[in-house]
């Protein structure tokens, strides 16, 4: 009777109790399986993340983070890049020489692997690019960015790129042209320029103002709005891009160019990679460079440069400068001071073995 039932009972208490420690257990399994699942996920996840960006590169140029160059040109370059690679490129980039440094320094620091990629003139480097001069050349350039870019690509395979040993260049282009931008001095003919003390980055450009009786003062454009404030020049050619940056308008009162925007020369430049690190890299990742580097970009580079240089100009007259476009007899005047420069370049290379006159 009553001993049968407790024992029962009990027996019904222990399957209960066995039953919940099942349970238990099952659902301590349960969690860690969960727990592991989620831990694998997020594994995974890390993972994925890690090897999204598997290849990172450091940019160096020596503009503001604002200036057009960035904003407009390196920064969807980058994009593009990165987009090509599926996520495993991350390009930094880093403006106003914030990595060390000076600007004529850059070129050194992407063939010595201090930094990855670079943006600079070829001019701050005197001597090292003979071939690439001729497109900075006065007559020779006259004031076509995008034309120009065109002809660098045509030309870089087998006329240029013996040059640029320690990098692979990305792409080549000019901006739109040296202007004159002047304190206080309108000028109108060669003469006018005579005597005047007038910054310029490049040895062709100096060349240029030595044909005009000037003197010419080289230095990077960074400091060229303090050199203006000062008076240790009385003005530069340079396009008119470079106002809004610099904040050029405030220290000048006239921007002067040629007759159907013709400029006074041109300035090159390269965004170039350090070569060891190019070598190291896998083909879906140069493919990845190269596609965003064909001829389109380099002439979208052109495009970009022009709109850039309006953008410059028309701030320079809604603050009060004066715009003045030579007329055509008046930049035919110019031209005929500036012939001699291009066969002084021409004579110069040729000494060297280089067809200077074939270039042309």
């Amino acid at each position: 009777g009553e001993g049968r039932q407790q024992a029962m009972t009990n027996r019904f208490g222990m399957e209960v109790a066995m039953t919940q420690e099942k349970q238990g257990r099952k659902i301590m399994t349960i969690r860690k399986l969960a727990l592991a699942g989620l831990m694998t996920a997020s594994g995974a996840l890390a993972s994925m993340g890690a090897s999204a960006q598997e290849f990172t590169f450091k940019l160096h140029h020596f503009l503001g983070a604002g200036a057009p160059a960035q904003t407009k040109m390196l920064e969807p370059w980058a994009k593009k890049v990165e987009e090509n690679a599926g996520g495993k490129v991350k390009i930094e980039i880093f403006p106003a020489m914030s990595l060390g440094g000076t600007p004529p320094e850059l070129v050194q620091q992407a063939r010595d692997g201090v930094v990855d990629l670079v943006w600079t003139l070829t001019g701050y480097t005197p001597g090292l690019f003979p071939r690439t001069e001729v497109f900075e050349l006065p007559t020779v350039f006259k004031n076509d960015p995008k034309a120009a870019n065109l002809a660098l690509y045509d030309m870089f395979e087998n006329d240029l790129k013996e040059e640029y040993k320690g990098v692979e260049v990305m792409f080549l282009h000019v901006h739109a042209g040296q202007a004159f931008h002047m304190r206080d001095k309108l000028i109108r003919t060669p003469e006018d320029v005579a005597g005047t003390k007038l910054r310029i980055p490049t040895r062709t450009g100096a060349w240029v103002i030595e044909a005009l009786g000037a003197a010419p003062t080289a230095m990077p454009v960074p400091e060229l709005p303090q050199a203006l404030s000062k008076g240790v020049v009385d003005g530069a050619l340079i396009p008119w891009e470079i106002i809004p940056p610099l904040k050029i308008h405030e220290q000048t009162k006239y921007q002067i160019e040629g007759y159907d925007k013709a400029r006074f020369g041109t300035t090159t430049f390269q965004v170039s990679m350090n070569k060891a690190r190019w070598d190291s890299l896998p083909d879906d990742i140069k493919k990845a460079f190269k596609d965003a580097s064909g001829p389109d970009w380099w002439a979208q580079v052109g495009d970009i440069w022009r709109a850039s240089d309006e953008f410059g100009i028309k701030m320079a007259v809604d603050s009060g400068n004066e715009h003045i476009t030579l007329t055509e007899e008046e930049t035919a005047a110019f031209d005929k001071v500036l012939e001699p420069v291009v066969q002084r370049w021409i004579d110069e290379v040729t000494a060297s073995g280089i067809d200077g006159a074939g270039l042309v």
